[in-house]
């Protein structure tokens, strides 16, 4: 795949994303549809979730869980969500009884995620869990557990697992034509960070834009890599130390693969940047913005630009797949396996910024 036939495709892509989300997750059938709680009734479910289960083929939005009596009332009249699948926190395993519900999809502060996603496998659901899955690779380790033994599926909510554009940039960087990667760069980041931010929280979030945007940039690397990472070498900034305790505002590192491929990575939540950038030799592709969700991509290389629409709602394909998973019972794409490896790679991320050495990743 020349990096010309790789812009064709895109283009091509692009232009059917605008009328099917699904595009990419084959034909679907409406006769089935399996019911959906979101955990967590924030901003992400609101500006995202709760509009992308408006466009899901397979699955519909059915449930809520919130501790918020008044956010309850406003999503039981704007979803029509009857009080008799509305939970709070103190209800939650009442979900077990009721069979309208076959996922849970957790929404809710990084550190509730392991607790939130265990129960609602023990109350007999499928689930979602956003990223990052847990605070650590042990704490996905016992999750993946949990999914095991209660013999339930488990997606992460990595939405670009299923983006088409995405999908494209790893083919190409996989294909042998213009030889093998030798670099790669993957950055994200927004001037976000706010007195009173959960996400800033070393106990709330576990670690600021590490955890919540380094798993779009890591994914991008090792999927695009097509591998493991050998080693990480980290650095990190603080840019307001008013703002920040006990994580950097930005952190930067560098992926080392056992081919000599090397990524630069930076996320922040100080200041924007979006971008995806493979290169072979003299030539490359890249996708700017890459990684923001409902967004129009450009992907350009040495000698062309061209401009190219994503999905209104990029979860609406990564929900569909999942509950295509549940009823063909086929392996999940976006799994806590992956969630799992790319959490080693943050703790050795972490691991390198303590002891400012470069650190081997865990296979």
């Amino acid at each position: 795949m020349t990096r010309r036939t790789a812009i064709g495709s895109l283009a091509t892509i692009g232009g059917a994303i605008a009328i099917s989300p699904t595009l990419l997750s084959g034909m679907v059938s409406e006769d089935k549809k399996l019911g959906v709680a979101l955990v967590g009734l924030g901003n992400y479910a609101t500006l995202q979730l709760g509009p992308a289960l408006r466009q899901t083929k397979v699955c519909e939005l059915r449930g809520i869980v919130t501790g918020t009596p008044e956010k309850a009332v406003n999503w039981q009249k704007e979803y029509g969500i009857s009080p008799e699948h509305t939970y709070d926190y103190e209800t939650f395993d009442r979900l077990k009884d009721d069979p309208a519900i076959d996922i849970v999809y957790i929404v809710l502060p990084n550190f509730m995620h392991a607790e939130y996603t265990i129960r609602a496998l023990q109350a007999g659901k499928h689930v979602i869990c956003e990223k990052p899955m847990g605070m650590d690779a042990a704490e996905c380790e016992t999750m993946i557990a949990a999914a095991k033994k209660a013999g339930r599926k488990l997606q992460v909510g990595y939405r670009l697992f299923y983006e088409p554009h995405h999908l494209q940039m790893m083919k190409w960087a996989q294909e042998p034509f213009e030889g093998r990667i030798r670099l790669m760069e993957t950055s994200l980041g927004f001037d976000m960070a706010r007195p009173g931010l959960w996400r800033i929280d070393p106990k709330m979030g576990g670690g600021g834009a590490l955890m919540d945007l380094g798993p779009y940039v890591i994914q991008a690397a090792r999927r695009a890599a097509g591998q493991m990472p050998v080693s990480v070498m980290a650095q990190g900034y603080i840019d307001d130390p008013g703002l920040y305790k006990g994580i950097y505002g930005t952190y930067a590192w560098q992926l080392r693969f056992a081919d000599h491929t090397v990524c630069n990575s930076t996320v922040s939540f100080s200041a924007y940047v979006d971008r995806y950038y493979v290169a072979k030799g003299n030539q490359f592709l890249e996708l700017k913005p890459a990684f923001a969700a409902n967004s129009k991509l450009t992907l350009q290389d040495r000698e062309n630009a061209t401009t190219l629409p994503s999905a209104e709602f990029q979860q609406a394909t990564q929900m569909d797949a999942f509950a295509r998973n549940i009823l063909d019972d086929t392996p999940v794409v976006a799994s806590g396996e992956e969630a799992r490896t790319d959490m080693r790679i943050i703790d050795a991320i972490k691991e390198s910024l303590k002891s400012g050495k470069e650190v081997d990743i865990p296979r």
